[in-house]
């Protein structure tokens, strides 16, 4: 897409109001203003004192401020968790030997002497000019990587490094790093200053790590000086050049969450601690936006609903350490959060998946690569001091867990409620039933978040199954982000998503890779979750020449091995249908008669059965690199061949396609049909010879009667 169409595309989802803000921030950059730069004298203290071996001093003693990082609580954490700590120290050998790997881009050697603006595995230098001159759309590299390495994110880990081990080559590689990075990236020069995210992200691992590294030798009044600089001029970058309108999503926490930490962790300097109550109040009221009130995240993306999360969660915990009772509307949103993603891990259920995953860090702790589900919900239950169930321990926990040991004063968030077998999250959309060890989830939700819905996918209507703890029908992830354009629009689009695309399109249309010009909404009919009913639909395809309206049912009875899944497209001409499966790595698919036979193992975990009102035909694909249909990705810029299982009619609307999945004693099913006849749909099949179905009345939502039936009249079978 060239930067004509995306900058027309983008403006277009502005309000009015949007567009003026903007055109006034534009014309600021013009004429070079910008937040983004350090202070020429040393007015930025607060206080009569301005002599920086008085404040080292007290940085050093953590007077006046919280502390996280510490040594004592070192000595504690590595006799507690000893593995993880080893696996903490390995990585930081790997820092100190220069290597770097992001995302899933091959590693690199950085070598002793890090150029902070180069990406060897592009070999592209990232020019050193002002940031608002860079185009990081246009230029021949992935800026996330980039953007990634000088996050700064690996010198907590190297300041932990040193705590646990008290080697000064931990301390004095994250110096030797922090004192170049400063040297080659002024405030507002090169692509590490472009945009105020990065620089909030950024300010909360130096600020963090500084403090764990505070009594080391390494650090000088001189080294303290500039970095309180850096951070000074990083919160009012944060603060001035704040995502809002159509950008406020994650970004916006981000950048309140950067200021706040430099505050509460550098109270002497100025404009942070003049900014500090209305950051808070931001804070809050995005934490009410963003977390929904049935817990789930804004964006439709899991991944930066616990990123949003744990940006959150730090701030609390520093208020925490510094003896302040949070905000009761951060506490209460961490609270739903954990509550609503512990009921879509409960017992051994695998992490759910939709929406953008950028492999992204609140702040890096540990040595894991990705942060689990799980793993998020030990950092909650530490910040919260509450019991959260399906937790899975890690060293960022750990230290919360440790530092804020009795010093919770507020009551902590109570554990709430047993989880529930089934739940329906009304405002996020999702929808998670089961029965014994199958799950079965579907995205009934908006596309996204704000008029861009930046991170949301083209999956309305979308459903996943998972098995004994292990996923069948898998959301495919996300591919990539600047790495690959096809890579990017096919993963958002419909056609890899178990939903229904018309026509080969997508529901919503894109205009670009992080904006939807064009949003499908999504209606619910009924949710019954006792009987295990969904009825729903989404307009996405009434922009067609003949609209189209996608209605689906899914019908999971408790206790019933076999799934299924009405799909009704209702227009008046034809049109090509194609209901899609994607499959977990793991397995493979056979092609059978009427669909598909899965296997892990040689061993069968699912049977996929169709009919239609037409002419069906059951398709399977795998690694294909033309249509770049038939992968999933666990990282960026990485993907894995998996097999996108699933069937294709085409006729005239209405039509109607059913698939039937059973999780067990797959050959049990035989002989689908369905049929339409006035406002009902009859479905039937047999299961050992044993006549099933139901049939559906689409003009009363949700209608469904269960009964025997030997055979749907006015069937077009798979053989016709």
């Amino acid at each position: 897409m060239s930067s004509l169409a995306w900058y027309w595309g983008r403006l277009k989802a502005m309000s009015p109001h949007e567009t003026a803000w903007r055109a006034s921030r534009a014309a600021a950059s013009l004429q070079d203003r910008t937040a983004a730069s350090e202070r020429t004298s040393d007015s930025a203290i607060t206080g009569a004192t301005q002599d920086w071996g008085d404040l080292l001093q007290r940085f050093r003693g953590g007077l006046g401020r919280p502390v996280l990082l510490d040594a004592d609580r070192a000595q504690r954490i590595a006799v507690e968790h000893r593995s993880a700590v080893n696996e903490l120290i390995a990585e930081a050998d790997r820092l100190v030997a220069g290597q770097r790997r992001y995302f899933g881009y091959p590693t690199a050697d950085l070598g002793t002497d890090v150029d902070w603006n180069y990406d060897p595995v592009s070999n592209y230098r990232w020019p050193t000019v002002r940031s608002t001159k860079i185009n990081h759309r246009t230029a021949p590299s992935d800026p996330k990587w980039i953007w990634e390495l000088n996050r700064l994110q690996h010198l907590p880990q190297l300041a932990q490094a040193w705590l646990f081990t008290e080697d000064p080559v931990y301390a004095e590689t994250a110096f030797e790093h922090l004192d170049s990075w400063l040297t080659q990236n002024p405030a507002g020069s090169g692509i590490a200053w472009r945009g105020a995210f990065e620089a909030g992200i950024r300010a909360i691992s130096v600020a963090i790590a500084v403090q764990g590294l505070r009594t080391s030798p390494a650090l000088t009044a001189q080294r303290y000086r500039r970095v309180a600089r850096m951070l000074d001029a990083s919160a009012r970058y944060c603060w001035r050049e704040r995502s809002r309108f159509s950008s406020a999503n994650n970004h916006l926490v981000g950048e309140l969450a950067g200021l706040a930490t430099v505050h509460l962790l550098f109270p002497e300097l100025d404009a942070p601690a003049a900014l500090f109550d209305r950051c808070i109040a931001g804070l809050s009221a995005e934490a009410e936006q963003q977390i929904l009130s049935d817990g789930a995240g804004a964006e439709q993306a899991i991944s930066y609903q616990i990123f949003t999360a744990e940006l959150l969660s730090l701030v609390v915990v520093l208020l925490r350490l510094r003896g302040d009772v949070p905000p009761p509307a951060l506490t209460e949103a961490l609270h739903r959060s954990s509550l609503f993603l512990s009921y879509l891990v409960c017992v051994d259920d695998p992490d759910p998946r939709y929406g953008d995953d950028d492999d992204g860090f609140a702040l890096r702790l540990g040595a894991e690569s990705k942060r689990t589900v799980r793993q998020h919900l030990a950092i909650m239950a530490a910040a919260s001091g509450a019991v959260i169930e399906h937790t899975e321990p890690t060293l960022a926990a750990s230290w919360i867990s440790t530092a804020l040991d009795g010093r919770i004063s507020e009551a902590p968030a109570p554990a709430g409620r047993p989880v529930p077998t089934n739940i329906y999250a009304p405002d996020g959309g999702l929808v998670v039933m089961r029965s014994g060890r199958r799950r079965v989830v579907m995205d009934v939700g908006p596309l996204g978040y704000l008029s861009t819905a930046s991170h949301g996918h083209a999956d309305a209507l979308a459903v996943t199954l998972s098995d004994d703890g292990r996923d069948l029908i898998v959301d495919p992830g996300t591919a990539s982000y600047y790495g690959n354009a096809a890579w990017r629009s096919t993963h958002r689009g419909t056609r890899v998503h178990a939903t229904v695309c018309v026509d080969g399109l997508d529901q919503s249309v894109i205009g670009g890779p992080f904006l939807w010009s064009r949003h499908a909404k999504t209606v619910v009919r009924f949710v019954d979750l006792d009987r295990g009913i969904v009825d729903a639909e989404h307009h996405g395809y009434r922009r067609l020449d003949d609209p189209v309206l996608h209605r689906r049912w899914l019908i999971a009875p408790p206790g019933d091995a076999t799934v299924a899944v009405v799909d009704l497209i209702d227009g008046q001409s034809t049109h090509d249908v194609t209901v899609s499966w994607p499959l977990s790595p793991d397995l493979t698919a056979t092609p059978t008669d009427v669909g598909h036979r899965i296997s892990r193992d040689g061993e069968a975990v699912l049977e996929i059965r169709y009919a239609a009102t037409g002419p069906v035909h059951p398709e399977q694909v795998s690694g294909d690199r033309e249509s770049h249909l038939g992968w999933w990705s666990d990282r960026l810029e990485s993907r894995t061949p998996s097999w996108l299982v699933g069937a294709k009619c085409r006729s005239s609307a209405p039509m109607v396609i059913l698939s039937l999945l059973r999780t067990v004693n797959a050959g049990a099913l035989t002989d689908p049909a369905i049929a339409i006849e006035g406002c009902k749909m009859t479905v039937s099949w047999s299961e050992d010879g044993i006549g099933r179905g139901f049939t559906i009345d689409r003009n009363r939502p949700g209608a469904v009667e269960f009964g025997p039936f030997s055979q749907a009249k006015r069937v077009v079978s798979v053989s016709e």
